[in-house]
């Protein structure tokens, strides 16, 4: 064989092998969803952030996997159930999306991933809080990424029950992250010797907080916990400050996305602690990633924008190792291979799909402490996974 037919040979093979290759991925592309809430409450922790991250974490991977392009498409789903699960929906019958990502409403991903679950696609759940989706709403097709309400019960509440801070009262986000999140912490206060004193519920996007913090100033409470995120976080912390309520007992936010910490006055935040999945400037490895998509985005990343990245990243890896898009083969090489990224530290997917990771415990620092606008928070210690997530349930161990 002349050097002329050996390189005709090796074109070949080539060119077979990659043919095979695209051969095994559904309509010859890897197409991923971003589901998020794009202008509403929420749409800083994760929305076009959310984007931004797969469309860095397509790029890093090279472009393609098996030879296929990646494709990122979104929506938004104006945090409503039945406009989030239609766009899924349509997605996955019409438009060939092999997994959908983002997910940040606890309500609209529990309507998303039963229809996921119905086809047989993959659920990237970067943002969500509730603790169903590996639990009462588990499913093999289910990835519950960056933390969730057991974690930030565990993280945060225990501490403080712990120090002598017995006696709690709720302001709680009236759908099912605000109520699965008042629930685990209760439990945790309560093995833990600490009682509820009170609760109230306030609507989504609340915008005057005034009446349920002067329930919560009634309650003789140690502590007040704000089971909110995002824009009511902020507006229940202003409201318990212009009523003083911040000079009476402690305030607890249960779910503090760095947006949200950046936009509290820290002459009123300062102190207050929290747990979160990632901060941007722990180490070098976070500030190089979180440099990087400030560049793109125009601020520093929430952790469910790391988080998301993170899984776009194990997801291209299990379909490049699985050697196709095919949801089941991915699944398994996804709990098989090993997470371990500048988010992912000590990490690993168990079996009823939730990724298991440090956590990290910390204070908003106050003014002075501060370098600029991004130096929000003080990392006081790493809670190792395996403390922070609560134990699977055998029913949803989804292991081959």
């Amino acid at each position: 064989m002349n050097r002329f037919t050996k390189t005709l040979a090796a074109v070949a093979v080539a060119a077979a092998t990659s043919t095979s290759a695209v051969a095994n991925v559904s309509d010859d592309k890897i197409k991923i969803g971003v589901l998020a809430d794009m202008g509403g409450v929420y749409s800083d922790l994760c929305g076009p952030g959310c984007v931004t991250a797969l469309e860095m974490a397509a790029e890093d991977f090279g472009g393609e996997v098996l030879g296929a392009p990646i494709e990122i498409v979104s929506a938004d789903d104006q945090l409503k159930a039945d406009v989030g699960s239609a766009i899924v929906r349509k997605w996955v019958e019409d438009e060939q999306v092999d997994a959908v990502g983002g997910l940040v409403s606890s309500a609209v991903t529990g309507a998303a991933t039963k229809v996921l679950t119905d086809a047989k696609k993959i659920a990237m759940i970067s943002t969500a809080a509730s603790n169903a989706f590996t639990t009462a709403s588990c499913s093999p097709y289910n990835v519950h990424w960056t933390y969730n309400v057991a974690a930030l019960a565990n993280g945060t509440v225990k501490p403080m029950v712990d120090s002598g801070k017995k006696k709690w009262f709720f302001i709680t986000a009236d759908y099912a992250f605000g109520h699965a999140l008042e629930s685990v912490a209760t439990e945790v206060i309560e093995n833990n010797g600490g009682e509820v004193v009170g609760v109230v519920r306030a609507p989504l996007a609340t915008t005057d907080f005034s009446s349920y913090v002067l329930q919560a100033q009634a309650s003789g409470a140690d502590v007040v916990a704000l089971a909110n995120a995002g824009a009511d976080t902020v507006n229940s912390l202003k409201a318990a400050t212009e009523f003083g309520l911040t000079e009476m007992v402690d305030v607890a936010g249960l779910l503090v996305f760095t947006p949200a910490a950046q936009a509290m006055d820290p002459d009123t935040a300062a102190g207050m602690r929290l747990t979160t999945g990632f901060y941007w400037d722990y180490d070098d490895e976070t500030r190089a990633w979180s440099n990087r998509f400030k560049e793109r985005h125009g601020s520093i990343p929430a952790m469910g924008h790391a988080g998301a990245y993170s899984m776009a990243m194990h997801y291209f890896r299990a379909v490049e190792a699985a050697g196709t898009d095919d949801s089941d083969a991915v699944m398994a090489k996804m709990r098989e291979l090993k997470p371990d990224d500048f988010f992912a530290r000590n990490a690993y997917l168990r079996a009823d799909g939730r990724m298991v990771h440090d956590m990290y415990y910390a204070e908003i620092k106050p003014a002075d402490q501060r370098r600029d606008n991004d130096d929000i928070l003080n990392v006081l210690s790493v809670i190792p996974g395996d403390q922070a997530f609560a134990p699977m349930l055998p029913e949803c161990n989804f292991a081959d």
